[in-house]
């Protein structure tokens, strides 16, 4: 060989080579091995969370009011995104954006890792996104709330925002309850951010607890759509009606006009959000009328057949004048119900110890919260003075310089239905009949009863509140509303009627409060009393309660 040397030195290279190769694969795999698996992992690998199942709301018989669908939200990095504008064009166009905008968006976030494209869309159609693959796209996996009574529940069962968290109603009050545990796990990512393996499941998600409802679907159905009628019929500003459970204290229906349809927000207005039954007060006027009369029953000073002369139609307090439809004069206790005599409690009330009225309102749960547990639930305003000004005293009882919201209304009237019983009034479902507390003698709530029968037969004011084949017993109100420049406005009303039924052993309490009708009819009688009909005898139907009265109505 001419040259040995030659072919020495290249193996010598060779072998030096191979030595360093060997000894940097060594190194790589022994001495650096646990940072370049940190490096690996600090790109490739990440920990993601595993969305939970929010808890269902559902009404007493287990039909759902509020369940959760699952949904898909997109996104990008723009800084992958933004390289491709022919993909980010097409992004757009598949996705419904504005093009311009979404491209101006895509610089103005190009610096940036994340960003959303669309929230909370369905699954078929994330899919047909996501199947062309564009570099920088993705999709994670979500939870988006539906309700399938939509605005016949809205009020109470409230709404959640985008992130799934509770913003009104129950779904506000009980969101600790309603939401679950997300999990987490470990997965491994390409280059684009895709995940390509799971890696680790480092903790389960736990699914949110169920909550169940104490209304009744089938009466909540009902009592919207009466109410709803009547204030497009009388072109009232709103209205609220409240069904009771009288044995339980349970609220079976709870509707208000106006109201919305939480599943498509756009065109929810501010003046539709409020559950008006439990945040908006209104002086009760005529439906305080028993509560003072059963003040003066419980006094001692009077029983169902005392008289008190009315004449001539008016009474003079310091310098107001106090007045009655017409002069009717002498009336026993069960007359001054059944004319509604604002002179004849007048006279009861200032005849009575000063704190007798006020006493007694308290004590049947007015100027207090319910306990209902509802978000920004108004507890009303029930004066109290050191020294009670006869005008105050003569005022409140007959509902005026006190103010009730519907649901305490129906509260007060169930200490009646439940003779002289206060339960505590539950917007949940009751597994048994919460405690009571006695703040009435029975025979004194029987005698009242029995006294607002006489309003719905012939010669009251709420004979238009009468149910087919059962006894009904309740009491219309009138309310002048005040005015913003102080006192009352001549020609703006509030429409009541609160009741129950069959007054011979009653089973449901029902308020209904109307807010300014407009047009010829305007009192309780001619408004809210039909409405109370309607929705208590489709709701004795519907709790299969044994009728109470099978002879013909008269008059």
């Amino acid at each position: 060989m001419e040259y040995p040397w030659r072919i020495r030195w290249l193996w010598f290279i060779l072998l030096v080579a191979a030595s360093v190769v060997v000894w940097r694969l060594v190194h790589l795999n022994v001495t650096e091995r646990s940072f370049l698996m940190r490096q690996g992992d600090a790109r490739m690998v990440r920990e993601v969370p595993i969305p939970a199942h929010r808890g269902m709301i559902l009404d007493r018989r287990g039909e759902p009011l509020a369940v959760s669908a699952p949904v898909v939200s997109l996104w990008a990095n723009p800084q992958v995104l933004g390289e491709d504008l022919v993909h980010a064009k097409k992004v757009a166009k598949s996705l419904g954006l504005p093009e311009v905008e979404f491209l101006e968006r895509l610089v103005r976030l190009k610096n940036k890792e994340f960003m959303y494209l669309k929230r909370s869309v369905n699954p078929v159609e994330a899919e047909a996104v996501l199947g062309n693959k564009w570099n920088g796209v993705h999709g994670v996996q979500e939870f988006q709330r539906y309700y399938p009574a939509a605005e016949v529940t809205t009020h109470l069962v409230g709404f959640n925002n985008i992130d799934d968290q509770g913003q009104e109603g129950m779904e506000l009050a009980y969101e600790s309850w309603l939401q679950g545990t997300s999990g987490k796990k470990v997965v491994q990512k390409d280059r684009t951010g895709r995940t390509v393996k799971d890696l680790q499941l480092l903790s389960n998600a736990h699914p949110g607890k169920d909550l169940h409802l104490s209304i009744d679907l089938r009466m909540q159905y009902v009592a919207y759509r009466e109410l709803k009628a009547v204030v497009q019929q009388h072109k009232a500003s709103s209205g609220s009606a409240v069904v009771l459970d009288a044995q339980t204290g349970e609220i079976l229906a709870m509707v208000n006009q106006p109201a919305y349809n939480p599943n498509n927000r756009a065109v929810m207005s501010i003046d539709s959000l409020r559950n008006r039954a439990l945040t908006d007060v209104l002086e009760p006027g005529s439906t305080m009328k028993p509560l003072t009369i059963a003040a003066a029953l419980m006094s001692g000073q009077y029983n169902p057949d005392s008289e008190i002369d009315t004449s001539p139609g008016f009474i003079k307090v310091k310098r107001k004048t106090i007045r009655d439809h017409r002069n009717y004069g002498v009336l026993d206790i069960t007359g001054i119900i059944t004319k509604s005599s604002n002179v004849g409690v007048t006279k009861l009330a200032l005849s009575l110890p000063e704190n007798s009225v006020r006493e007694t309102f308290h004590s049947f749960g007015l100027g207090q919260a319910t306990a209902s547990g509802f978000p920004g639930e108004s507890t009303g305003v029930l004066p109290s003075y050191t020294k009670w000004n006869p005008i105050n005293l003569a005022t409140m009882a007959y509902g005026y310089g006190i103010s009730v919201t519907p649901v305490q209304l129906a509260q007060a009237y169930g200490v009646f239905a439940s003779y002289g019983l206060k339960r505590p009034v539950s917007i949940l479902k009751q597994d048994k009949v919460p405690e009571a507390q006695r703040v009435m003698p029975e025979h004194v709530a029987k005698q009242v009863i029995a006294m607002l029968e006489t309003v719905t037969q012939k010669g009251g004011t709420g004979t238009r509140a009468r149910v087919p084949s059962y006894r009904v017993a309740g009491k219309t109100g009138t309310v002048h509303k005040p005015s913003k420049d102080g006192g009352y406005d001549d020609d703006v009303y509030a429409a009541v009627f609160a009741g129950m039924a069959p007054a011979s052993k009653p089973r449901l309490v029902c308020v209904v409060i109307i807010d300014n009708p407009k047009g010829e009819q305007y009192y309780g009688g001619e408004v809210a009393a039909p409405v109370f009909s309607r929705i208590m005898t489709e709701s004795l139907r519907l709790l299969n309660v044994a009728p109470d009265n099978l002879m013909p109505v008269q008059g």
